[in-house]
């Protein structure tokens, strides 16, 4: 881990680190899948997977069946289920008390009637990563916030192994969140064939869940043509500590984030004491920076640029910091709060923004998957109060059949 200060160059590209995203390469790689999923639908999909993920499977086989899903139980231990189910209602709690709620404009005026009507999305693709290990706990934290909003049909998308088999953690939970339909495909192509549809594969409306590069430069490409959640990057820890923590808590969190792959680990600390621990205990992570600042007021600020995904306050009372803190995916007070709460057990979604995007994006939620609907009704009265001010915007905009469509209901 490097020591760095505010002031830097270093801490200025940590701060722009969203470049990730910038490279021609990947970009041009995923453009001509996406093309190629969209003129060669399934072909086009299973010729990637035998590239990509070494496996040949026919069009049928892409959609895993109600036999690999039973079987999928057989290898279950009742303790690994019940601790599914133990999280599924921790999940389930937090994100029932969201509402979702036909709202009406308080204080109307005459003959007004003005409102707003939230539905559920019609169809939802959830992507799994499964690259050097499946990412199980993905499949509950992005499932369940759309199931809970009302979505009734959803998808799930992973890459499959050698074998054309998928991970059978992920099948288990996904059955038991009545996932509606599982396919075995992975990458930009699927992000394509989610998007866009194929003869075996319908289209969603709209895509969640991380993945690698190609995953999220898909994404970016195929949004507008579906809703996307956003784009996220490799995983990244900010944690405040200063002399009067625990150090061995510190490090633990620290190293647990440089467990990922490419995963960005960064300590913002008052304490030159604690930087140089840090720094020794784990100087053999390439992805990791230690911020010296002057307090920890500075130290919230400095978090506030860096908007990380993750931010563990390790102080004394650091309930204290929370309306200084603006941007960050999910924060994590106290000693006994580690980012580890989050990914698994806890209750909130670990879908979270990454590379800087939590200054514009918030963690996955019920309200990701809502669609509102404007309600505007005008009694004959009203209409003619608003009259001169309609004829005004119509004459300076030019729009003259605008305000011709108002005045006939008057002749």
């Amino acid at each position: 881990m490097r020591i760095i200060k505010p002031q830097s160059r270093e801490f200025e590209k940590l701060v722009n680190r969203a470049s990730f995203m910038q490279k021609q390469r990947v970009r041009s790689s995923v453009e001509k899948r996406i093309h190629d999923v969209r003129t060669g639908g399934d072909e086009a999909v299973l010729k990637y997977t035998r590239r990509f993920d070494g496996v040949k499977l026919s069009a049928r086989q892409m959609r895993v069946s109600e036999a690999e899903k039973s079987a999928a139980f057989q290898d279950m231990s009742p303790e690994f289920v019940a601790t599914l189910k133990k999280i599924i209602a921790n999940i389930s709690q937090f994100y029932t008390t969201q509402d979702r709620k036909f709202r009406k404009a308080p204080g109307g005026r005459d003959g007004v009637f003005l409102g707003e009507k939230t539905d559920p999305l019609n169809r939802v693709g959830v992507y799994v990563p499964a690259g050097t290990a499946p990412l199980v706990s993905c499949v509950y934290m992005s499932v369940l916030p759309a199931r809970i909003a009302g979505v009734q049909d959803i998808v799930l998308a992973t890459p499959p192994d050698k074998d054309g088999h998928v991970n059978p953690h992920i099948l288990v939970i996904a059955d038991l969140l009545k996932v509606n339909e599982i396919y075995k495909i992975g990458g930009a192509q699927a992000i394509a064939a989610l998007a866009f549809g194929t003869k075996t594969i319908r289209r969603v409306d709209k895509i969640v869940g991380p993945g690698n590069l190609y995953v999220t430069e898909a994404k970016r490409q195929v949004f507008g043509f579906v809703d996307i959640d956003m784009l996220a990057g490799p995983t990244e820890l900010v944690v405040i500590a200063n002399r009067y923590c625990n150090a061995q808590y510190v490090l633990a969190d620290l190293a647990a984030q440089a467990e990922h792959a490419g995963g960005l680990a960064i300590l913002i600390t008052p304490s030159k004491s604690l930087a140089k621990q840090a720094r020794h205990a784990l100087a053999v992570k390439d992805d990791g920076y230690i911020v010296l600042v002057k307090n920890l007021d500075e130290a919230v600020e400095v978090s506030n640029q860096i908007a990380p995904e993750h931010l563990e306050i390790l102080t004394n009372n650091p309930r204290k910091f929370i309306k200084k803190i603006r941007n960050t995916g999910a924060v994590f007070l106290g000693p006994y709060s580690p980012v580890a709460l989050g990914d698994y057990y806890a209750g909130p979604s670990h879908v979270l923004p990454t590379a800087g995007s939590a200054r514009f994006f918030s963690g996955l939620c019920t309200k990701d998957f809502l669609r509102s609907t404007h309600i505007i009704s005008y009694s004959k009265k009203a209409l003619e109060d608003s009259r001169p001010h309609i004829e005004k915007l119509c004459q300076i905009e030019g729009l003259s059949k605008h305000f011709e469509s108002v005045k006939k209901r008057f002749e």
